[in-house]
């Protein structure tokens, strides 16, 4: 499987089927990205991006999806603590710490929880925290799921700051750490290389630093 960071929260899983996680690519477009499954974690603006306009095969929480499906997207709801096979990816939806809202001002009811993702593909499982902050219950996500890379965001204010990160780092358990929700505006602001610094001369747990567009392979079974 290859992993490739957009910036922001927009990766893209590439293996058997492509899965497009939170298609926001701020300033630019996600053009040309043709996925199979696309996976939204809330409702902010940042994370929903081009779901609308892809049209694609789509799974957030059962509120979001509904708005979603009024909209002409092919929608699957679930919640927290469900898992979803489809388009042969199996999808289980996670706990994020965070709001969530939609600015339309056609949506007058709830959009739901925020959530986080595990995706299972290819003998490869990578866990995507979604917009969150800290919480001990990422110790079971690592138990029950043994994700081989944790995508968490390190840009504070909004989510988990670095300090926190490093945490969420040692409580998931992945081999892998991939940091992101950062330095996409000057309120999220993270030094990403001494996150990586932190986490490498304290535990056995790699950190990879991706340039938006830029890829990682993830081996089966990394």
């Amino acid at each position: 499987m290859h992993l490739t960071w957009f910036g922001h929260a927009c990766v893209l899983l590439s293996g058997t089927k492509k899965v497009l996680i939170d298609p926001f690519v701020d300033e630019g477009s996600i053009a040309g990205i043709d996925p199979d499954l696309v996976l939204v974690t809330h409702g902010h603006f940042d994370h929903l991006g081009e779901t609308i306009h892809l049209k694609k095969p789509t799974v957030a929480i059962g509120e979001l999806a509904h708005y979603l499906q009024a909209k002409g997207v092919p929608a699957e709801g679930m919640n927290i603590g469900g898992t979803l096979d489809i388009c042969g990816v199996r999808v289980t939806m996670t706990q994020a710490l965070h709001s969530s809202r939609i600015d339309d001002p056609a949506m007058t009811g709830s959009t739901g929880a925020a959530a986080g993702f595990v995706v299972r593909m290819d003998g490869v499982s990578v866990y995507h925290a979604g917009d969150t902050g800290l919480f001990s219950d990422m110790k079971l996500i690592g138990e029950l799921y043994h994700p081989d890379v944790a995508l968490l965001p390190i840009g504070g204010r909004y989510t988990m700051g670095t300090r926190e990160a490093m945490m969420a780092a040692q409580f998931v358990g992945a081999k892998t750490v991939v940091p992101i929700h950062y330095n996409t505006w000057e309120k999220i602001t993270a030094d990403a290389g001494e996150f990586k610094m932190a986490i490498e001369r304290t535990t056995d747990l790699t950190v990879k630093i991706l340039q938006p567009g830029e890829s990682l392979e993830i081996p089966s079974g990394a």
